[in-house]
């Protein structure tokens, strides 16, 4: 009977642990009448179901997601913003955004998408931002873009794009940043940026450009930041920035520049100017340019020339500065050297 009445010590509390019902709860699991949910779970292979009606924002990022199905924001009449980055997405179903009309922000940045279907933003008439970075896309279809009026910001860096079709971006209207940096481009027609009149920044740093047409920038005069560097243009056509008088950025470096184009000199601030790593002839036009135009020089201790051999390997800006009695002495090459 004394066995019967004593009393056992307490367990352990890792044993007793141990010694509970195991129950897997699903990792980030929604929470009801939420307006935001997020999960950034490494081992989440599925997306989330069961979200609630009244969310507006969904972050599933650095997750396992390989797919996600053609009904997954059904029942989200208010989403307006998709975060979908450094996920393992490899095809996205055409009918995925046809539930959710309100959406404003789709971000799908490094997954492994190469391709998109054709009609899977022609319900997004509301959309202003899409990133579409660090996939796999090799080339672009115009009908993407049709229905994509109102957007604002789109992003197409770090993919393996090898031309633009002809007026793809034309419906763009309203667009003020394009990004198409480290990309395959090795040319663009003089179309490229048709219907882009808002357009503010344009990045096309580190394609494999060897020239650009006369033309190019015409159909976007409010261009502010213009970014070419690291491609391997040779020349630059003459007049080709002259519809550009807003511009304050102009990254040239790095390319197999000898002889430079620039913008008419507008009030307010210097432009900005990069046009570092290139084998710049430091003859009378360039010195001239750079005396008139005034640009604010970027790198400048990596802006040297290349020739005539009295100045190689001198920086660009110390010899226009000191100028060059050849060209001060030269009838027909007046310039603002000789005043």
């Amino acid at each position: 009977m004394a066995l019967l009445g004593h009393i056992l010590p307490p367990l352990p509390p890792l044993l007793l642990l141990l010694l509970l019902p195991y129950s897997h709860a699903a990792p980030c699991h929604p929470q009801p009448n939420a307006t935001h949910f997020v999960c950034t779970e490494p081992t989440l292979s599925t997306f989330p179901s069961g979200l609630p009606p009244t969310t507006v924002a969904i972050s599933v990022e650095f997750t396992a997601v390989t797919t996600i199905s053609p009904d997954a924001l059904a029942g989200l009449p208010h989403l307006q913003e998709l975060h979908l980055s450094s996920n393992r997405l490899a095809v996205l179903p055409e009918a995925l955004l046809q539930p959710v009309p309100t959406l404003r922000i789709l971000d799908l940045t490094d997954n492994l998408l190469p391709d998109l279907p054709a009609g899977i933003f022609h319900h997004s008439i509301h959309l202003r931002h899409l990133v579409l970075q660090g996939n796999l896309l090799q080339a672009l279809q115009p009908a993407w873009f049709v229905h994509l009026t109102q957007l604002h910001w789109l992003n197409l860096a770090g993919n393996a794009l090898l031309e633009v079709p002809p007026a793809a971006f034309h419906p763009l209207r309203s667009l003020h940043s394009l990004d198409l940096a480290h990309n395959r481009l090795q040319h663009l027609s003089a179309d490229t940026f048709v219907g882009l009149q808002m357009l503010e920044r344009l990045d096309l740093e580190g394609n494999q450009l060897r020239a650009l047409p006369p033309a190019l920038f015409m159909p976007t005069p409010a261009l502010h930041l213009l970014f070419l560097q690291s491609n391997a243009l040779e020349v630059l056509p003459d007049g080709i920035f002259s519809p550009l008088l807003h511009l304050r950025v102009l990254d040239l470096a790095h390319n197999h520049l000898r002889a430079l184009q620039l913008p008419p000199r507008s009030p307010g601030p210097p432009l900005s100017l990069d046009i570092s790593g290139n084998p710049w002839a430091c003859e009378c036009s360039l010195l001239a340019l750079l005396q008139d135009a005034a640009p604010q020089l970027i790198a400048a201790r990596d802006t040297r020339c290349a020739s005539p051999a009295q100045h190689r390997g001198q920086e660009v800006a110390a010899v226009s500065r000191a100028g060059d009695e050849g060209c001060q002495h030269r009838g027909d090459k007046q310039s603002p050297l000789d005043h």
